[in-house]
């Protein structure tokens, strides 16, 4: 019976419709449960128990209430200031600093001191904007867009690349079980030390594109 697929269609529809992800992932959830033959309370039930086993999906819950806080006492603009008194600071130098402080601390298994939420809103994406000011103090929200994606993508690749060196991280031990699996045993301290070339190369091809990165688009 392919009833228990039903909820694949499910989020197909919702996401399809923009709706909003998590009544679309319970109904989705409700819609296979049902389909496999469970009670909805069961299937809530299972819910529920999968959320209290894994608790630790909910920190950045209670993270997100401090940036917050932290941004309406006025970090963003502390932060903005800070840069504009660094005479050598450019959007590209700052974010190519970032991203060799990303990828040494994920390298060394810190890959929560820093992210998306907690260090690119509220602090990095606004120091590169305020050195791209001084430079260009005509920019346009393109600009300004285009600087906040970059600031984002150089903490996505930096956690990336960085993390694998770590030898205890999840992918490291994802690797060594199917390779175990295959009758390949290897230690994950050899799956770590392969990935540092890997990990230079990023830095040095991203760090190309930073020094080179104009916040100004082509007129």
């Amino acid at each position: 019976m392919l009833w228990p697929l039903l909820g694949i269609a499910v989020l197909m529809a919702g996401f399809a419709l923009r709706l909003n992800p998590l009544p679309v992932i319970i109904g989705a959830a409700l819609a296979s449960g049902i389909g496999a033959g469970l009670q909805p309370l069961a299937v809530i039930a299972a819910l529920g128990k999968a959320f209290n086993a894994n608790r630790y999906v909910s920190v950045p819950w209670i993270i997100l209430p401090v940036i917050g806080l932290l941004e309406r006492a006025g970090l963003r603009e502390r932060a903005a200031a800070l840069v504009v008194g660094m005479a050598a600071a450019t959007t590209g130098r700052l974010l190519l600093v970032y991203l060799a402080l990303r990828q040494l601390t994920a390298a060394l298994g810190l890959t929560t001191i820093a992210g998306q939420a907690q260090t690119v809103r509220p602090l990095l994406a606004p120091m590169a904007e305020a050195a791209a000011e001084r430079q260009h103090p005509d920019l346009n929200e393109a600009d300004r867009q285009r600087i906040r994606a970059m600031a984002a993508a150089t903490d996505n690749i930096g956690m990336f690349f960085g993390e694998d060196i770590f030898l205890a991280v999840a992918s490291i031990l994802l690797i060594k079980g199917f390779l175990e699996s295959q009758g390949i045993i290897i230690a994950p301290l050899a799956l770590s030390v392969w990935a540092i070339p890997t990990a230079i190369a990023a830095f040095l091809i991203h760090g190309a594109r930073l020094l080179r990165f104009n916040p100004r688009r082509p007129r």
